[in-house]
Parts: C-alpha cells; structure tokens; sequence
C-alpha cells in the first residue's frame, strides 16, 4: 500500500483514533489539535449504553459498532499497557408505570434478548437508591476513561514529532496541485474531525450539526456507599472510585457556550438528589461542560467535499462517540484508502 500523508484537524477522539489507525497501515500522519479549547471527549463520560432515550430503544447500529468498539479499545490497552475501556452492571430505573409496561414489552422482543436483562419490581427493601416503579438490567455497557486515552494517544504522536498542540487558522491552507500545504506541513488529505468546531470550518460550516450542550459533575461523598454498578435514573451515575463519583448528563440545546452553568449544576444536584433515597453530604470536585456533535437525523457525517479534493470530514457521532467512532473510522479508512463506498446513511453527500 502507498504511503500517503495526512493531516487530521481535531485530536479528540475520532482525530486521534482515525490517526492511530493511519499510523498502523503505515500511513504519514500529522495530528492537530489544541489541548486549550474545550473537548467534548475531554468531558464527556465516555459511556457505551446499549439501550438509549425515553422509549428505551436500541442504540443506532449497536449490534454493528459494539464488537468493533471492545476490539479497538482493547487493542489500545494491550499496546499502551493501560486500562481504558471497562464493562459494567447497568442498572436502569423506571420513572412511572408506562417505563415499567415499555420495558416488560421490549424484554419479551427477541431483538433485545442481547442486552436486556429481568425487570425487577419494587421489592420494598431498603436501598441506598429510589425505586418507584422496579427497574431491569442492560446488558453489554462499559465505560471508557477518554481522558486516560486522549492523553495517551496525543503522547503517542508528540513523541514521534506528529503532533501539533495549536489552533489551527483556516487561512493558512493553501492548495499546491493535488496537495494541500499548512505551513511547512504538505499533505494529500485533510480531515476534519472538529466536533461543533466545524461550524467555523468555511468548507464544511454549511452541514447540518447541531450542538448540544451537556454537563457533568463529579463529586465526592462520605455516607454514599454504592456498588461498581452504571445506575440510570433521568440521569446516570457512576461511582468511579471509593467515595467518588460523577453524574451526568445534561441536554441543552439553546445554550452554546462551553463554560459550566448554575443551572446546569442544579439540574444535575436536583436529579442527584431525587436519586438518592435518603440524603447525603456531597462535595462537588469538578465541573465540567462539552458540545456534542449532533445531527438532525442522529447519523454520523462522514465523507469528502464535493469539489475540493482531498478535503474530508468526520463527524456528528453526537452523544454515542465511544460506541460508534472505532466502527465508523473503519468504514472510513476503508472509504479513503481502498474506495470502499459509504453508507448512504453516514455519507455527508445527502446534505450536498
């Protein structure tokens, strides 16, 4: 295979894994990113939730993206020598009796004999949790630590010299015959992978992403004593270490601003609280904001700008990025280096 060179906008997680993949074909790789600007992986909690939304349905192409997921993340912990990714007990609760009737339904469909496990109903005992109307078991979650992995990754490329930690200015790319040249850098492809950056991007700014603000916190608790267990209760929370713990996330479609908010933190100490079934002293150690990348139809944008070539873009993987980035890249890849077609689902030409 010909090496080509790339150079990939974004070192969250789609640029720094679609970068980490190019460098195992042996592909000429630039990464950059800047570890200033705020990062939807940076904040976000990394969670692989099978089951997703109100109506508890199947996540978009689960069954597709999840082995992919665990051999990715797996195969980044055996090469680095460290633990990223981690299967978990989930345990969902039902907000009134129609979950309670949805869910005892979707149990009995075979399509989710997979990843739903028994309903419980209210047993009355005690329980450090609110149960009002039973809850059931989602098989096949796992969280993964991005921070642990971004860190790790842009290490990766900065020893080798690969990675750049600046913000990148639009204006400095200029087209030379079949390349494209930033700065002193020459390259065959550019690939955006900017999340709700794009929106300034004057190549791609015109595609249909739409931000979605969420928060988080993480918090600390002496009286609290839970399990290594994902809970969800309108929000989910994980106890990630002794006495610590995070709660997430919020869904704000109106505020574009990537700074934390007094309402945000109430939301989610609101839905804390409503958790928990008696009250705990809590003390709040971070709190932190992100954009996801969402689209109006809920599908990635992936593909190559109709006119300019060697410009591509990846993006829009929204709230479930952990699940779906190792499969979607591998479609990608496939796409750039072999001219494999794209899913008319996740190719960008259907907003062109």
């Amino acid at each position: 295979m010909a090496s080509q060179r790339y150079i990939i906008i974004g070192a969250g997680l789609a640029g720094c894994l679609i970068a980490w993949r190019l460098k195992q074909v042996r592909q000429n790789v630039l990464l950059i990113g800047s570890t200033e600007l705020p990062s939807a992986s940076e904040v976000a909690g990394g969670i692989i939730n099978p089951v997703t939304g109100r109506w508890m349905t199947k996540s978009w192409q689960f069954d597709e993206c999840i082995q992919q997921a665990i051999e990715t993340y797996r195969e980044l912990e055996k090469q680095f020598a460290i633990k990223c990714y981690h299967p978990i007990q989930f345990i969902r609760y039902c907000l009134n009796e129609a979950d309670a009737k949805r869910i005892q339904r979707r149990i009995r469909n075979p399509r989710y004999a997979d990843i739903l496990g028994d309903y419980v109903p209210v047993d009355g005992s005690q329980n450090m949790l609110t149960d009002t109307h039973g809850s059931f078991s989602v098989k096949q979650a796992a969280y993964v630590k991005l921070p642990l992995l971004l860190k790790t990754l842009r290490g990766y490329f900065a020893r080798q010299g690969a990675f750049l930690d600046e913000i990148v200015n639009y204006n400095d790319f200029r087209k030379e015959s079949s390349l494209w040249r930033y700065h002193d850098h020459k390259a065959d492809h550019i690939l955006f992978c900017e999340g709700t950056g794009v929106r300034k991007n004057p190549w791609f700014s015109h595609l249909p992403l739409t931000p979605v603000k969420g928060e988080t916190i993480t918090f600390q608790s002496q009286t609290l004593q839970l399990p290594h267990t994902l809970y969800h209760r309108s929000k989910w929370l994980l106890p990630e270490a002794e006495n610590h713990f995070r709660i997430g996330a919020t869904y704000n479609e109106y505020d574009l601003s990537e700074t934390p908010t007094e309402t945000g933190k109430q939301e989610l100490l609101t839905s804390l609280q409503s958790f928990l079934a008696v009250s705990h002293d809590i003390e709040i150690r971070q709190h932190t904001a992100g954009l996801r990348p969402c689209t109006r139809d809920f599908c990635p944008i992936i593909g190559s700008h109709p006119t300019l070539s060697g410009l591509h873009i990846f993006n829009g993987l929204g709230s479930k990025g952990t699940l779906l980035a190792p499969e979607m890249i591998r479609r990608f890849l496939a796409y750039l280096i072999e001219n494999k077609p794209l899913d008319s689902t996740i190719d960008c030409k259907r907003y062109f």
